[in-house]
């Protein structure tokens, strides 16, 4: 079993800032859970290659 390149992660609609999973599922109409990389695995498609 692989292990998970992400994490779940809440948000508060109104201002945009981080917060626990559990509050944003306590608060639905105004939070939402989304997955976030993890630390060294984020998007590097279309970046240049650093390798020389």
């Amino acid at each position: 079993m692989s292990k998970s390149k992400t994490f779940p992660i809440g948000r508060d609609a109104k201002t945009g800032r981080l917060i626990p999973v559990e509050e944003a599922k306590r608060r639905p109409n105004t939070t939402t859970v989304e997955r976030m990389p993890k630390s060294g695995h984020g998007d590097t498609k279309g970046d240049p290659s650093r390798k020389k």
